[in-house]
């Protein structure tokens, strides 16, 4: 009945504001209603995660500098980056990896540094890791961002056993060896560890384990991982890549299985033309930018199939759908380590940031928590460092303008676009998304993929009225702008005027190429 109701006042204020916008003037083919009086579930803060793995200069160099660096640090650990993260609210951290998680043996990585074991990082550049940013060091990172840790175990390579004491040595504040050896290293009281992932991409890296294997693997290490101190461990088993719904059905539909986890993970990229060439992250035509687009949308897709699985085994949604890998995937830089994975970050990736996180809200009921990979040097990072340089790349900027929809509720919407096209192929031009906050504030984010066609997008706002607005936009001149260390400020945000609220009706003109969020104040 609630839906009908819904879809019935949809319809009714569709006409009813076309035909008022007709009138002034103001009617566009591109409607975005909200419906802002019955608020739904909680958008949790952890879908804004990001992802720290051992991969180039994402630890060493980005966050890590050590504490007798030239580098302004705190215990090591830089001071811009510090800043900067604190800015975006980062909920939680994942680490330390990804492929490097289950080839990594925590032990490697306590006491003194001086006599830490080196070993090398096979999968990422054959280069040697020395260890010296390990458990004390990466607690004390998520103590200072003030943000959860997402610890992901090691399965591939390690034990049960492995895995069961660094729980303990992380959380039980009982007298044991693990407890012991942690005081000893510097740390009386034992830490809060939120997430704790049972493996990485077991089906490739991981072990190229079958699903049914990993299955049975999980449940083992699972039953070993105990709550000490009071600290709730929130399981995450290893979920599938993008398209692979058999991997999800074998994890969900037994219970003894089931009850062994709390949330399954998965991971999908976004790769224009395929694993052997992945493009440039800079050098791109409109034919790259669309396909872009396009398989940034394919995320709903994906949440939406493995959501359908979880429903019938699940349908109190007591699991949540973990996607702790996400974003673009280019080629290098050139003259950079292929296996560093540094790629530049431009208008399409900001773009891309505002689809995802778009997708990410409206399924909060089954998404708990996302992580964009990569934070710092890698990928798709929010912050790019060269010696004691940084830059805030656009998908920063985008995780700054989205932070206001942590632990806001959901609004439910009804968008109604013009399509983008490029040759045969269309996609909707605008994603979009909203939420209440706990002061009764409104916010409204809302992108426009088209990168040579500004849009105009009517909003009724339905059963609430309001009065004030304000807004932030983020474009820039080409598709492929970018901010560089010797022109830092190329794409930033800047103060939104192109919105007209009357009569319950919200009219925004965006830009080509643009990210908008709108506050609405009573």
């Amino acid at each position: 009945m609630k839906k009908t109701l819904s879809a019935f006042l949809t319809v009714l204020f569709l006409a009813t504001f076309t035909a008022s916008g007709q009138k002034e003037n103001l009617v566009s083919v591109n409607q975005l209603v909200v419906v802002a009086n019955h608020p739904g579930p909680v958008i949790s803060k952890d879908i804004y995660g990001h992802f720290s793995e051992h991969l180039g200069s994402c630890i060493y160099g980005g966050i890590w500098v050590g504490a007798d660096s030239k580098i302004p640090n705190t215990y090591g650990i830089r001071n811009d980056v510090l800043f900067a993260l604190r800015e975006i609210k980062v909920p939680n951290l994942r680490w330390p990896g990804g492929c490097f998680a289950d080839t990594y043996h925590w032990k490697d990585g306590i006491g003194p540094q001086e006599k830490r074991a080196s070993i090398v990082n096979t999968n990422w550049g054959g280069v040697t890791e020395d260890n010296s940013f390990g458990t004390h060091e990466f607690m004390k990172l998520t103590e200072l961002l003030g943000c959860d840790a997402y610890i992901n175990g090691n399965v591939g390579s390690g034990s049960p056993r492995e895995m069961a004491e660094w729980v303990e040595y992380l959380t039980s504040d009982s007298e044991s060896p693990m407890t012991k050896l942690r005081k000893e290293n510097g740390r009386e009281q034992p830490w809060i560890v939120k997430y704790f992932a049972i493996g990485n991409e077991n089906w490739g890296c991981g072990g190229n384990m079958t699903d049914e294997f990993y299955a049975n693997t999980m449940r083992q290490f699972s039953t070993y991982l105990g709550n000490y101190a009071g600290n709730q461990l929130y399981r995450v088993a290893c979920g599938p890549s993008d398209f692979n719904f058999g991997w999800t059905e074998t994890l969900m539909k037994d219970g003894g299985t089931r009850d062994r986890f709390q949330g399954l993970s998965i991971h999908y990229y976004s790769i224009v033309d395929g694993w052997g060439y992945k493009g440039s992250a800079t050098k791109f035509d409109e034919r790259e930018w669309f396909e872009t687009m396009r398989m940034n949308l394919q995320m709903d897709k994906i949440i939406k199939g493995h959501s359908a699985i979880m429903d019938r085994y699940d349908p109190q949604k007591t699991k949540g759908l973990v996607v702790d890998e996400w974003g673009n995937w280019f080629n290098v830089e050139p003259g950079t380590n292929p296996g560093f994975l540094y790629q530049q970050n431009t208008m399409r990736d900001a773009i891309t940031a505002a689809i995802h996180l778009n997708i990410f809200n409206q399924h909060a009921d089954r998404v708990k928590v996302a992580n964009l990979a990569q934070i710092v040097n890698v990928l798709q990072s929010v912050i790019l460092t060269k010696d004691d340089k940084m830059v805030l790349t656009p998908t920063y900027h985008v995780f700054r303008m989205f932070r206001v929809h942590q632990e806001a509720r959901l609004l439910n919407i009804d968008l109604r676009c013009e399509d983008y096209t490029n040759g045969e192929k269309r996609i909707p031009s605008v994603s979009a998304s909203a939420s209440v906050d706990n002061e009764g504030k409104v916010h409204i984010s809302i992108a426009n993929l088209n990168p040579g066609k500004a849009v105009v997008v009517t909003c009724p706002l339905i059963g609430e009225t309001y009065k004030k607005a304000k807004g932030e936009v983020l474009t820039a001149p080409e598709m492929n702008s970018f901010n560089g260390f010797d022109k830092p400020e190329t794409v930033k945000p800047a103060a939104f005027s192109g919105f007209l609220l009357k009569d319950g009706l919200l009219t925004v003109t965006m830009p080509s190429k643009s990210v908008v969020v709108l506050e609405l104040t009573k």
